[in-house]
């Protein structure tokens, strides 16, 4: 993944993330739950927007402002993915490996 770009990252973070998330019935989940799994398939839709930003900032300026939004995403992303999880609504592979991405991102991002 190495060879990837942050922006191809990302988009592989969110379809990670989306499908995980398409495989539970959204309706059916209690409202906690159903707000968590609704806010990390936004925010990760958002992180790679986010991501896509940075790589296309024209200034250093502005690219380290942009690295600050993506990577606070990022850890907000990351966080709730833990939070979810204690519903299992993410597996304890899929906390692993979802955060090693993010961490990943993050590096490289910083």
């Amino acid at each position: 993944m190495e060879d990837t770009s942050l922006t191809g990252q990302a988009t592989a973070l969110n379809r990670a993330i989306g499908a995980i998330i398409a495989q539970l019935d959204i309706d059916a989940l209690p409202a906690p739950e159903r707000s968590i799994a609704e806010s990390i398939k936004r925010q990760a839709a958002d992180a790679r927007l986010d991501v896509r930003d940075y790589e296309y900032a024209d200034t250093r300026a502005e690219q380290l402002q942009r690295a600050d939004i993506a990577n606070k995403r990022l850890e907000e992303i990351q966080s709730a993915i833990v939070k979810a999880s204690e519903y299992n609504m993410f597996s304890a592979i899929d906390v692993a490996q979802l955060s090693a991405t993010i961490q990943r991102v993050i590096a490289q991002i910083s």
